[in-house]
């Protein structure tokens, strides 16, 4: 026999085992009890919650012949019909695939004939909102009087996208997320059924990473069995397959982020990558890490709203001292800030790095809460200060510049091909390694290579990270056609960016120099 996944394999049989929606269930039990059934449903919800299980209950219940308390027998000659999917009565209609007027017609001329078996005719629309405007009229009127026979029930994640004549004559359900304690609870149980050994912590890791979706967490359960056939299914196993972050790394990436170690969460950024973790989710998880330490911090009990247990609510309240509550809240606004972005940012990784760095120097920030992120690393270092006894240092008096260094008469080729065409290569790169390169000094190494001179750490950092400076080697290669070595050079405190010669300010001279010559 085929495999079947596990999804589909544990689908609810009857309305008992339908989790987390038991507003909806009851409410349909109820009236498939009292026999008011209704002509036209809208099931509405996220991904993964249940819509369209629930609507297969639904058609099969009220087609059963030996209904037991609202629920389908599964035993009738009409419910094992509906379950091997063969029945005549029950008609799927995917929208996203099928949403012209033709599709739409072609169930208007089918409802006008009585069902060959049971009592009701059931049409179940997935992903209703996906129809267009036209097929949306072709389904109005017979939507709003349909026959006797017939049900509608339109499932879609996007109600919105609903024109409202449509949705003012269904019955309206949402569907919710589910809990993660729901859903562990569910994965524990199947795989109890299906013999697989398994660990209660690694469950309730799948079940948050399922987002309240039941379906992404039986599926993100099957990759993990798969992988791990024949062997239990521990909590470092699970993150070993799916690529996730355990707490521990952003307890760390906090303290890093709250230290202002711009090269220390740029490492952890490195290692993850070549971990295979997946960044975009890093940020989010990390988002929702802060978010646990600023409720933990109001020091009521708020276990369940969190979601964790007692010890791990005690190793965030904890952790929560370090931080005062403006600082979490800075940090949580910059980061639901980045997970906008990167949904339309090619280049993920740079934004994030960005982002961090802006998070470790409150000083590049100009809004109200990097002002307070200031005030308060003042006030620490401040604070130190006096419990150690170091005075601070007396300011220096101002260096006398240093004289600017005698140009030479002419440059390398390669290099003159690049100051000829610095805008070109710059506008191939991406824009923060855009940004930093062309607020460098293009000067000269001592092997004759091209010498970036930087005056931030910040714009050091980007332009030292693997890979940068490859991008910009490529890009001058690209468009000169010629390969130029690039090295980059932090300028120091109070080191003077004027003793290394520009060579643009080279290129400016000998231009003027062969135009007078030219005259």
């Amino acid at each position: 026999m085929a495999y079947i996944a596990l999804y589909r394999k544990f689908r609810p049989s009857t309305f008992d085992e339908v989790k987390g929606q038991d507003a909806v269930v009851t409410t349909l039990r109820n009236q498939l009890r009292t026999g008011r059934i209704g002509h036209a449903y809208c099931f509405s919800g996220t991904r993964g919650t249940g819509k369209t299980s629930v609507a297969k209950l639904f058609a099969k219940a009220i087609n059963c012949e030996n209904p037991i308390d609202g629920n389908p027998c599964n035993e009738c000659a009409m419910c094992k019909a509906i379950n091997a999917g063969t029945s005549m009565n029950v008609v799927e209609l995917d929208a996203a695939s099928n949403n012209g007027v033709a599709n739409i017609r072609e169930i208007v001329d089918e409802v006008r004939y009585y069902p060959t078996e049971g009592k009701f005719k059931v049409y179940i629309i997935d992903e209703v909102h996906m129809l267009s405007t036209g097929a949306f009229n072709a389904l109005l009127k017979t939507l709003e009087e349909p026959p006797s026979y017939v049900v509608f029930i339109l499932a879609t994640t996007e109600v919105h996208a609903i024109p409202i004549t449509i949705l003012s004559r269904c019955q309206r359900y949402d569907f919710r997320r589910i809990r993660i304690e729901t859903i562990a609870d569910r994965l524990l149980e199947l795989c109890g059924r299906e013999e697989i050994p398994t660990e209660e912590k690694a469950m309730r890791y799948i079940a948050k990473l399922g987002d309240g979706s039941m379906r992404d967490a039986l599926s993100l359960l099957e990759r993990c069995v798969s992988y791990h056939a024949g062997r239990e299914l521990t909590y470092d196993r699970v993150l070993e397959v799916l690529g996730t972050v355990d707490v521990e790394t952003f307890a760390q990436a906090l303290r890093y982020l709250h230290e202002g170690r711009v090269t220390d969460v740029l490492g952890l950024l490195d290692k993850m990558t070549v971990a295979g973790r997946e960044l975009s989710r890093f940020v989010v998880d990390l988002t929702w890490y802060i978010r646990n330490l600023i409720l933990a911090q109001s020091g009521e009990d708020l276990s369940e709203a969190l979601e964790v247990s007692g010890e791990q609510m005690k190793l965030l309240a904890h952790e929560a001292k370090v931080y005062t509550p403006e600082e979490l809240m800075r940090y949580v606004t910059v980061l639901c800030e980045l997970t906008n972005r990167l949904r339309y940012e090619s280049q993920k990784r740079v934004m994030i790095e960005m982002s961090m760095i802006r998070l470790c120097r409150p000083q590049t920030d100009v809004n109200t809460d990097a002002v307070l992120e200031r005030i308060r690393v003042l006030e620490r270092d401040l604070e130190e200060l006096r419990r150690t006894g170091v005075a601070a240092a007396p300011v220096e008096a101002e260096e006398e510049p240093e004289p600017v260094e005698e140009l030479p008469q002419a440059l390398p080729e390669e290099l003159q091909a690049v100051i000829d065409n610095w805008d070109a290569i710059i506008r191939t790169l991406p824009q923060p390694l855009q940004m930093c390169v062309d607020n460098s000094r293009r000067s000269i190494g001592e092997a004759g290579q091209l010498l970036l001179v930087l005056r931030t750490e910040v714009d050091y950092l980007l332009l030292t990270t693997p890979g940068r400076k490859e991008t910009l080697e490529e890009a001058i290669e690209k468009t000169i056609h010629r390969s130029v070595r690039v090295d980059a050079k932090l300028l120091k405190q109070g080191e003077s960016v004027r003793k290394y010669v520009d060579i643009a300010e080279i290129n400016k001279r000998l231009g003027k120099l062969k135009i007078e010559q030219e005259n």
